[in-house]
C-alpha cells in the first residue's frame, strides 16, 4: 500500500486522470499543529522519513518559521499516493494560523476545493478555527476535520472513555453549527461532518496516530483498544495500528471532490461571467483541451527566476509557449517554465492541465487574486477578499541613502507576495509607510527587508491607522475654482448602514462601478433605485453620486471630478486620515466651456474643498481599529486579567470556566494593546495564552477624540488645530 519512491514524472501522468486529484488545505487556529500534522502526509510520499516527521515541520521551510516555530505563509507541495491500488495526487497546502498571516488562508482557498480542519481537542473552537472555515465555506471549499491532541484529554487532563466521547461530540456539534450559519444554503446538510461518513477523524499528530469511525470499522479496532493503548503511553504501537497518513487520506480521498466535481458548484461563485459561454462550459467541465485560464494565488520571488505565478488552472493546459493575457493589466506574454512545488523546491514539469496547481514563470507585475487568460478579453474572476485590515503602520526608511531606489524595489516585490502589506510613499515627507495585520506581521516584514534582502532600515515603533467618518448630513456648498470660472454644488451624508456592511464584507468594490451587477448589489444593501444608477466612483467605502441634471461640460471634466472627490477621500480632514462610509453628492455645477480654464489646477479644489467644509459642517469624528481578545488562564488569575484588560479600554464581553480554566473575551482598542504580552503575563505569573483578531473600526469616545486628533496632526507635520468649515469656503 505504501510506496517510498517517489519522482516528478509519475506526479506528471497522475494530474490527467481528475478523478484521482484533490486539491486540499490544511487550515487551523495557530498551535492546533497544522504542519505536524502535514509533515506526516509528506512522508507518506516518501520525500521525509517517518521518524522525522511532526519534528522536522517540512513545510515551515522559512528560517523565521523554524526559529518561531510558527507557520508564516502558506507552503504548497504536490504528492504522489498509492491508495486502493489507485495513484492519487493531493496538491496540499499548508497555512498559517496566526491572525497576522490570515491573508494567506484566504488566497489558498481560492485554489483548494477542499479543507482539513484541525482542532485541538483541548483548547478547542477558538477564534481563528471559525476565521478559517468561514473563509473556507465562502470560497465552497468542502470541510473535513481532524480533532488533534486527543492523547493530552487522556494522559494529561485524565479524561474517562466517557469524558473523551462526550468532548468530542461537543466539538463536533460546535463545528458544525458554524456549517449551518456559514456554508452556502445548498451544502449545509451534505457539508455537516458526520462521524458516519467517515468526514471527521481525531489522533495525535505529534504521535502520528490517527483513527475514524470509518477505520475503525474497517479494521476492526474498538474505541476502548485506542483509549487503552494512549493511556499506557504505547503511541507506537498505535501508530502500527492506526498511522496518521492512511487514516487522513482516506478521509481526504473519500470525503472531499475531485477538480471535476467541485468546479461544476465553485466556478459560477468565483466567475461572474456568463456560464453558458464555450469560456464557462469550459471551467464546469474542467476541459484540458479548452483555452487556458486560472487565478493567480501565489506570487513568489525567484532569485534565479524572477517573478513566479502560483495558480489554480480551471481550464485549457498550461505549457511552455503558451501565450497569456495578464488580465488587470492588458498584458501578454508567454510562459516560459511550468513547474509544481515541493515545499521550498520548484520542480519543473512540462506541462499542467486543468483541475492542478501550477507554478507559472514568465509572467510579469503579477498580483494575487490575478486572472490570467489565453483569452485577452476573459471577464476576470471576483477579487480575493481579505477579512481583516492593517491596522498597524510604521515609517520606513534606508540607513544608507544608496539603498533607497534598492528598498522601494524591495517594498514593492514584498507587497505583490503578501497583498494585506500595505506600502505607502508620503509624498510631502518622502518617507515609506508600511501598513500590517499586526506587530508580528511587521516584525517579519522589516527582518525580510533586512536580513533576506540585505537592505539596513531605520523604521519608527508602530503607530495606529485610524479612519475619518461623518454621522450626520452636511449642507450643500459652492466651490469655486481658483480662476472663479468653475463651480461645484456639494452634500455629504452617512452611507447607508447596509451599503457599508456589504462593503466591508467585500461584495461591493472600491473603483468606478460597471453596470447593472453593482447597481443591484446596492439597491439590495439598501440604497434608493434612482441614486444606485447615479454613483459614479466608490473609494474607501464611501461613494460619489452624479445628481445633476443637464450640466454642460461635465462628462468632459469627470476624470478630474472623480480624482478630487477621491483625494478627498484618502484624506479627511481632521487628521489626514482615510474617509470611510461617506456619500458625497454633486447637485450642480457651471463648467467653463474652454478647456484652458478647467485643467486639474482648477477642478481638484474646486471639488476637494466643499466636500470637506460640508463633511466638518455635518462633524467629522474619527474611527479607531479594535481587535478581539480571548484570553485563558487558571481561575485564580481571572479577577488580574480582568484589571489588565479593563486598564486598556477593553470592553469585556464574555467570562465563562470550563475546569480549572477562565476565558475572557474583550474587545480592545488596537492603541491599547502595544506591549499587553507583559502586562498579561505578570498578571499571570506567565500561565496565561491570548489571542487575538480583527474586529473592525468603531468610533473614538467623544472625550478623546480632539487630544489624539492633535497628536496625529502634529505626527504629520500638520499645524496642530484642525480646519474649520471657513478655511475651505471662498
Amino acid at each position: 500500500m505504501v510506496r517510498k519512491e517517489f519522482v516528478v514524472d509519475e506526479v506528471q501522468k497522475m494530474m490527467y486522470d481528475l478523478r484521482y486529484v484533490r486539491n486540499v488545505a490544511i487550515v487551523a487556529h495557530v498551535d492546533h499543529g497544522k504542519t505536524t500534522m502535514t509533515d506526516s502526509l509528506v512522508a507518506r510520499a516518501g520525500l521525509i522519513s517517518k521518524e522525522h516527521a511532526g519534528e522536522q515541520r517540512v513545510m515551515d521551510y522559512d528560517e523565521q518559521e523554524q526559529k518561531r516555530g510558527i507557520t508564516i505563509k502558506a507552503a504548497n507541495i504536490s504528492l504522489g499516493f498509492v491508495y486502493h491500488d489507485q495513484p492519487h495526487m493531493i496538491n496540499l497546502i499548508d497555512t498559517p494560523g496566526h491572525v497576522d498571516f490570515g491573508g494567506h488562508v484566504t488566497r489558498a482557498m481560492r485554489a483548494v476545493d477542499g479543507v482539513v480542519l484541525v482542532v485541538d481537542a483541548v483548547e478547542g473552537l477558538m477564534p481563528q478555527t471559525e476565521t478559517v472555515l468561514r473563509q473556507a465555506l465562502k470560497e465552497k471549499s468542502k470541510p473535513t476535520v481532524f480533532i488533534n491532541k486527543i492523547d493530552r484529554l487522556i494522559n494529561e487532563l485524565k479524561y474517562t472513555p466517557k469524558m473523551t466521547q462526550e468532548r468530542l461530540i461537543k466539538l463536533i456539534t460546535d463545528i458544525n453549527k458554524l456549517i449551518d450559519k456559514f456554508a452556502p444554503a445548498d451544502m449545509k446538510d451534505d457539508w455537516k461532518i458526520n462521524v458516519e461518513k467517515g468526514s471527521i477523524a481525531f489522533g495525535s499528530a505529534f504521535n502520528k496516530w490517527a483513527t475514524s469511525f470509518a477505520y475503525m470499522k474497517q479494521k476492526g479496532v474498538k474505541f476502548s483498544d485506542i483509549y487503552d493503548l494512549c493511556s499506557k503511553g504505547e503511541h507506537a504501537a498505535l501508530t502500527e495500528k492506526a498511522p496518521i497518513d492512511e487514516v487522513l487520506l482516506t478521509m481526504v480521498i473519500e470525503n472531499l471532490p475531485n477538480p471535476m466535481q467541485a468546479q461544476k458548484y465553485r466556478i459560477p461563485v468565483l466567475w461572474k461571467g456568463d456560464i453558458t459561454t464555450a469560456e464557462g462550459a469550459a471551467m464546469i467541465n474542467t476541459d484540458p483541451k479548452a483555452k487556458v485560464c486560472g487565478v493567480v494565488f501565489g506570487v513568489v520571488m525567484d532569485k534565479h527566476a524572477g517573478e513566479v505565478g502560483i495558480a489554480r488552472i480551471f481550464s485549457g493546459t498550461v505549457k511552455k509557449g503558451t501565450e497569456l493575457t495578464v488580465a488587470s493589466k492588458h498584458t501578454t506574454a508567454k510562459v516560459q517554465q511550468t513547474g509544481v512545488y515541493m515545499g521550498p523546491d520548484r520542480i519543473q514539469v512540462s506541462e499542467v492541465p486543468a483541475g492542478n496547481i501550477v507554478a507559472i514563470v514568465g509572467l510579469r507585475d503579477l498580483y494575487v487574486g490575478e486572472t490570467i487568460s489565453e483569452n485577452p478579453n476573459f471577464e476576470p474572476f471576483e477579487q480575493i477578499k481579505h477579512y481583516s485590515e492593517p491596522v498597524v503602520t510604521k515609517s520606513i526608511g534606508a540607513k544608507n541613502n544608496k539603498d533607497l531606489v534598492k528598498l522601494i524595489e524591495v517594498l514593492r516585490q514584498l507587497s505583490k507576495e503578501d497583498p494585506t502589506l500595505k506600502v505607502e510613499l508620503n509624498q510631502e515627507t518622502g518617507e515609506h509607510l508600511i501598513s500590517g495585520m499586526g506587530e508580528l506581521h511587521l516584525e517579519i516584514v522589516e527582518y525580510k527587508i533586512t536580513k533576506e534582502k540585505g537592505v539596513e532600515i531605520e523604521t519608527s515603533p508602530p503607530l495606529v491607522v485610524y479612519r475619518e467618518t461623518i454621522l450626520k448630513e452636511g449642507p450643500e456648498l459652492e466651490g469655486k475654482s481658483p480662476n472663479k470660472h468653475n463651480k461645484f454644488k456639494f452634500t455629504t451624508e452617512p452611507l447607508e448602514k447596509g451599503v457599508l456592511d456589504a462593503m466591508i464584507e467585500g461584495k461591493i468594490p472600491d473603483g468606478k462601478p460597471k453596470g447593472k451587477q453593482l447597481w443591484d448589489l446596492l439597491i439590495e444593501a439598501g440604497m434608493e433605485r434612482d441614486e444606485a444608477k447615479k454613483v459614479l466612483d466608490i473609494k474607501n467605502r464611501s461613494v460619489l453620486i452624479n445628481a445633476t441634471k443637464g450640466v454642460q461640460y461635465l462628462d468632459e471634466i469627470e476624470e478630474l471630478l472623480l480624482k478630487g472627490f477621491e483625494e478627498a477621500m484618502d484624506k479627511g480632514p481632521l487628521a489626514k486620515e482615510k474617509m470611510t462610509g461617506v456619500k458625497v453628492k454633486i447637485w450642480d455645477a457651471t463648467i467653463h466651456e474652454d478647456p484652458a480654464h478647467r485643467g486639474p489646477a482648477q477642478i481638484l479644489p474646486a471639488v476637494r474643498r466643499p466636500i470637506y467644509a460640508s463633511m466638518l459642517v455635518a462633524g467629522v469624528r474619527l474611527l479607531e481599529p479594535k481587535q478581539n481578545f480571548l484570553v485563558q488562564a487558571p481561575q485564580d488569575y481571572a479577577g488580574n486579567i480582568i484589571t489588565t484588560l479593563q486598564g486598556r479600554r477593553g470592553e469585556v464581553t464574555e467570562i465563562g470556566q470550563e475546569g480549572e480554566l477562565a476565558t475572557v473575551k474583550a474587545k480592545l482598542p488596537v492603541s491599547e494593546t502595544f506591549g499587553m504580552s507583559n502586562d498579561l503575563r505578570s498578571a499571570t505569573q506567565g500561565r496565561a495564552i491570548w489571542y487575538h483578531e480583527y474586529a473592525g473600526y468603531e468610533l473614538v469616545p467623544a472625550s478623546m477624540q480632539a487630544n489624539l486628533v492633535t497628536k496625529i496632526r502634529e505626527r504629520k507635520g500638520e499645524p496642530k488645530a484642525p480646519p474649520t468649515p471657513q478655511d475651505f469656503m471662498d
